[in-house]
């Protein structure tokens, strides 16, 4: 249930017109993935997702009408800073938690699955 609030806030557009993916500070925005080319973190994030979002998101990451895909242009073109800070973080306004209260690193398991979606 919580991935799928953070992936409506992802792709939620705010009364700015900039999706949450858009607000991280530039900092954020920079930060690499330490887990990006490791595929046992993309199996491990796989498994996450599957525990964290998929009752929201799906098993595919497919999304639903009410739920964005997460193989959607905005998410894979997103810096994979944004989209960590956004876990971290969460956007109540667009009914978002934060993920805060997974470790970091698997978080970044999170965000390399994500990226690995085509």
């Amino acid at each position: 249930m919580r991935v799928l609030k953070m992936a409506c806030c992802l792709l939620a557009m705010t009364a700015s017109g900039k999706t949450p993916l858009q607000k991280p500070p530039v900092k954020e925005m920079g930060r690499t993935n330490p887990y990006e080319t490791q595929p046992a973190a993309e199996q491990a994030g796989h498994k996450l997702f599957l525990r964290e979002c998929s009752s929201c998101h799906g098993t595919r990451a497919e999304g639903t009408e009410r739920v964005p895909a997460l193989a959607s242009p905005t998410v894979q073109q997103a810096p994979a800073g944004a989209i960590f800070w956004v876990l971290r973080n969460g956007s109540l306004r667009h009914g978002m938690p934060s993920f805060a209260h997974l470790p970091e690193q698997q978080r970044w398991q999170i965000v390399t699955y994500l990226k690995s979606l085509q």
